[in-house]
């Protein structure tokens, strides 16, 4: 075999610069050794031997055959294909070549072993007895041995390997025409139903046909179609995958592919909404709902800085609400434990022997108080709406749309989503799965928690675990060995930068809230049929008579949809006032102006002038049903949403979304005894009538039968 060099003189030729050159003249000077060539021309070039041989623009051109790197599979490659027992056999194959050819099976006399050479395979005998003793002594025919020793000679032990191993790929054999028409027709299947390799065959053929004419491209045989087509579906998956994952590989970019690399926490904030995998229940309307999260993500830390749990569909001020929870966390309820308390910027608790000696009782947020610099979203509606828009411009926050249809642009918010839904949402009664190939019988019969109740676990799961467990994908490279939970990356993040970006005024938060613009009357102002008053419209009720403008008595008045009971204003001192509505003093929970709507709606079916007084009052009666503290009750929820009553939970071990105080004050509700026949009819109380089930008018009717006031019954 020739070697892997060639001769470099007077007479080698390069391809320079796509022209061939020819060396005419070599010359030694101080600074090297120097070349001069001539093209087809007769121009003369000088270049220095180093830049001729290692400049992208040379190349040069071999007069005899040699090895080059591209022409046939490395040895490596090849054994590597191998499994054990082939490659032992390859091995020992070879060692009986070199002992035909040599007459020692290590090749060579230095490191013969015992009783070698045998008196068979000795090195005086002619090559053809050697030949004939080894096919004897293998039971094959000498032809066979021939072949062994050729192919030992020309490419050592990878000759002797089987010919599955040295094939380059699995196309190697197929026409580039047929290979090129095979992606072209399966690059038209990213967006239609999954086919048979059967039709995209036909159709392959078909197009080869129209464009080539007949029988100019050479078709496979079937067997070598589907073999091949099988080698095409690593390139574009189509036949094995479900059409949504081939969709998604196939919307991959062609490029590298690249990230944002935040540098602090609050550098860049994910924003995304998804829809949960698990039924929920609608405490005001008494139906079962399909619910969506809708979180903020601290990329640097992956700390969850805002959370919304809401029917579907999310809408733009749900997106405006989980901003609002960045620059101002809720805080902790007190039946969290401790170490839920998102801990203080600056010293952390943990390097303190005793934290409450020092800060006190554990109070605080359930999260960071961050003021993003950058949000990114993905290009809803919710999220480039005008409000949230503008607020973000007025606040300095820069909004970043992702790509279209680009998933791994928000990877780490969308790998927050998986792990709630096999870490938290499985475990729950009423998972129903990812898709409908996962869904159970019925999953609805075990839908337990209310929509409320979701959205409280889901707040409580990220505090208590989430934020506390060590995650595989916080890696500081300086500390590879270290594992770090986002609350530990948090406390990591603002020793390394020095600094993190927090609200320089907290009210600064109210800017996300919608904003309606009313007139100030005597009463206070109305919004949507609701008055509301304070302290704060002192000296302004008196505008309503006045010669002012209109456009100039119209003030903005701030409310968050989820709590109508109270709005927010701010006077011409730029001091902000919370006025409170009429009706507030009778509820002792945030009332949103969706459940209130609903109980408009349910006291209109019964009364013939209601108003919000009793239409509370019966959203109330409502929602101490829906609301209840026992099994028997939760189950009259049910029947009303014209499901099958719930069944009892089935005890299992203790897990770590089971010991969340929010799941297990819900699962350890006591099973009371259904009341007397005397108070309450039994036929709808009873949890064997489930089939007798009524719609939601023969409900309200029911309510209207059952929840009479007292002047009615007077």
């Amino acid at each position: 075999m020739s070697g892997a060099g060639t001769r470099l003189g007077v007479g080698t030729r390069f391809r320079l610069d796509g022209e061939t050159v020819e060396v005419v003249e070599l010359a030694s000077l101080a600074t090297g050794m120097e070349v001069i060539l001539k093209d087809a021309r007769d121009r003369l070039a000088r270049m220095s031997v180093r830049e001729l041989l290692t400049s992208d623009r040379a190349e040069v051109i071999p007069k005899d055959g040699g090895p080059a790197a591209d022409d046939v599979e490395l040895a490596a490659v090849v054994l590597g294909r191998l499994t054990k027992e082939e490659r032992k056999e390859v091995l020992e194959r070879a060692e009986h070549v070199r002992e035909m050819l040599t007459g020692y099976r290590s090749g060579c006399e230095e490191l013969a072993r015992p009783g070698e050479p045998r008196p068979e395979y000795a090195p005086g005998l002619s090559l053809g007895k050697r030949y004939a003793a080894k096919a004897a002594e293998l039971g094959l025919t000498v032809r066979s041995v021939e072949r062994w020793a050729r192919a030992f000679l020309e490419g050592g032990e990878v000759g002797l390997a089987p010919k599955k191993a040295q094939v380059e790929g699995g196309l190697s054999h197929a026409d580039p025409r047929w290979v090129e028409v095979a992606e072209e027709v399966l690059g038209e299947y990213k967006e239609e139903s999954r086919p048979s390799v059967k039709l995209v065959l036909e159709r392959v053929q078909a197009r080869l046909e129209e464009r080539f004419g007949p029988d100019a491209v050479p078709l496979p045989k079937r067997t070598a179609g589907y073999r091949w087509m099988h080698e095409l579906e690593r390139r574009h998956p189509t036949f094995r995958l479900s059409t949504k994952r081939n969709r998604e590989i196939a919307d991959r970019p062609d490029g590298v592919y690249g990230k944002l690399r935040p540098t602090r926490p609050g550098e860049y904030v994910l924003m995304d909404t998804t829809r949960l995998d698990v039924f929920a229940f609608d405490p005001v309307t008494l139906k079962w709902v399909q619910a969506e999260l809708t979180v903020a993500m601290d990329w640097y830390t992956r700390c969850i800085t805002g959370i919304r749990v809401t029917p579907v569909s999310t809408k733009a001020v749900d997106a405006a609400a989980v901003l609002f929870q960045t620059y101002r966390p809720r805080p902790i309820p007190e039946s969290w434990p401790k170490e839920a308390a998102w801990p203080d910027h600056g010293i952390p608790r943990g390097v303190l022997v005793d934290a409450e000696a020092v800060h006190g009782p554990v109070t605080g947020a359930v999260g960071p108080a961050l003021a993003a610099e950058t949000v990114i979203v993905d290009h809803g509606k919710i999220y480039l709406s005008a409000h949230l828009t503008s607020v973000c411009r007025r606040l300095g926050m820069s909004i970043q749309p992702a790509r279209l249809r680009t998933g791994r642009d928000k990877g780490p918010v969308e790998r927050f989503f998986r792990t709630v839904r096999e870490d938290l949402l499985q475990v729950l009664p009423g998972y129903k799965g990812p898709d409908i190939h996962s869904r159970g019988l019925n999953p609805e019969k075990d839908a337990f928690f209310f929509l409320h109740e979701l959205e409280a676990i889901i707040r409580e799961w990220v505090a208590c675990v989430y934020h506390r467990r060590p995650h595989s994908g916080l890696v500081d490279p300086h500390l590879p060995n270290v594992d770090l939970s986002p609350a530990a990356m948090f406390e990591h993040g603002l020793a390394r930068a020095g600094y993190i970006e927090v609200p320089r005024d907290p009210d600064l938060a109210y800017e996300f809230l919608e904003v309606t613009m009313r007139t100030v009357q005597h009463y206070g102002v109305e919004i949507k049929g609701r008055r509301y008053d304070g302290p704060g419209l002192a000296g302004l009720k008196d505008m309503a008579g006045s010669d002012v403008e209109l456009a100039k008595r119209r003030l903005p008045f701030f409310a968050d949809p989820d709590d109508v009971t109270r709005i927010y204003f701010r006077d011409e001192e730029r001091k902000w006032h919370t006025l409170k509505w009429e009706h507030a003093a009778s509820l002792q929970m945030p009332l949103s102006e969706e459940a209130l709507q609903f109980a408009r709606r349910l006291a209109a079916k019964q009364y013939t002038y209601p108003n919000d007084r009793l239409a509370v009052a019966l959203l109330l009666e409502r929602w101490n049903l829906g609301l209840g503290n026992s099994l028997v009750e939760r189950r009259m929820a049910l029947r009303l949403s014209r499901e099958q009553a719930a069944v009892d939970l089935p005890e299992e071990e203790a897990s770590e979304v089971n010991v969340l105080p929010s799941v297990a004050r819900v699962l350890s509700l006591p099973e009371q005894p259904s009341p007397p026949a005397a108070e309450s009819d039994e036929a709808e109380l009873g949890d064997d009538d489930a089939d007798d089930l009524e719609e939601l008018d023969e409900e309200i009717d029911f309510y209207a039968t059952a929840l009479k006031d007292v002047d009615d019954d007077e």
